[in-house]
């Protein structure tokens, strides 16, 4: 579901469950100065990377250089990459078109809370290659909530305009509640109507114990975990592309290199 270089270090603050709503404090957190600060630190990580410090090792450093809160440091964890990783993953990138007649490996759990934040109103940030990530927390422990029919079904809809021809689903066997978004996979989107233009999917949704193994060297992998975007043959930027489409309000801070998405009150843009 995730590396666990991305966790946060236990009985940190930052490892409270959050609603895929968000946090109270993103506000100031990720207000445009903190948000100007958090991409200071995302260089200084990035160079602390690339001369091979570890990733923990160049947080903690970087954090502690700029007084950086528990989410804010999360929110770097899951974003740096070194400039090598960056160049590699943003040269094995495709459109959604390359999608058409193709199968589509989709990091189930990955894209799925990916969208339930968007669509909740939570917290997105977008890395250096463009990449879009939750801060939720929710680790191993998973729930449906109201907005998951709603993101599954804009799945659904981004696939088969893109005229895939297949869909698969690999969902880590040991996350709770697996099972159950496994079955509302195959009844939302095995019935769902065609678009206009679109085709049909056949779509199917495994059980696994590991994810991250069976992507590694595959194309068409759909997920915006950095052990799979490394070392996968070729991947989709599928979420950044509904979420543009689909949730233009969606709440994105962008600690890259191309600004920020709109964002209602409280979340402000990067300038």
């Amino acid at each position: 579901m995730t590396d666990e270089r991305h966790d946060p270090p236990a009985g940190d603050e930052a490892s409270e469950r959050a609603p895929r709503g968000g946090h109270p404090d993103d506000g100031r957190l990720f207000g445009p100065e903190a948000a100007a600060r958090l991409r200071v630190a995302l260089e200084e990580v990035t160079w602390l990377l690339g001369r091979g410090y570890p990733l923990r090792t160049a947080i903690r450093t970087v954090g502690d250089h700029h007084q950086l809160a528990a989410r804010q440091r999360l929110a770097l964890q899951r974003s740096a990459c070194s400039e090598a990783q960056r160049a590699s993953r943003v040269a094995r990138r495709a459109p959604a078109s390359s999608l058409r007649g193709a199968e589509a490996n989709i990091d189930g759990f990955n894209l799925i809370i990916t969208l339930e934040v968007a669509l909740s109103g939570g917290l997105l940030v977008r890395g250096p290659e463009g990449v879009l990530r939750d801060l939720a927390g929710l680790r191993g422990s998973y729930a449906p909530i109201p907005e998951t029919d709603a993101a599954i079904d804009l799945l659904g809809a981004a696939l088969s305009a893109a005229g895939a021809a297949r869909a698969r689903f690999l969902l880590d066997a040991a996350v709770s509640s697996s099972g159950k978004l496994r079955a509302r996979l195959l009844e939302r989107l095995g019935g769902a109507a065609v678009p206009p233009g679109g085709a049909r999917l056949a779509i199917e949704a495994t059980l696994v114990p590991d994810p991250d193994r069976l992507l590694a060297g595959a194309a068409g992998v759909v997920s915006s975990d950095s052990v799979v975007l490394d070392r996968c043959a070729g991947w989709i930027n599928l979420a950044d592309e509904i979420v543009a489409a689909r949730v233009p309000a969606a709440r994105i801070v962008d600690l890259g290199h191309g600004g920020v998405a709109p964002a209602p009150e409280g979340i402000a843009p990067v300038v």
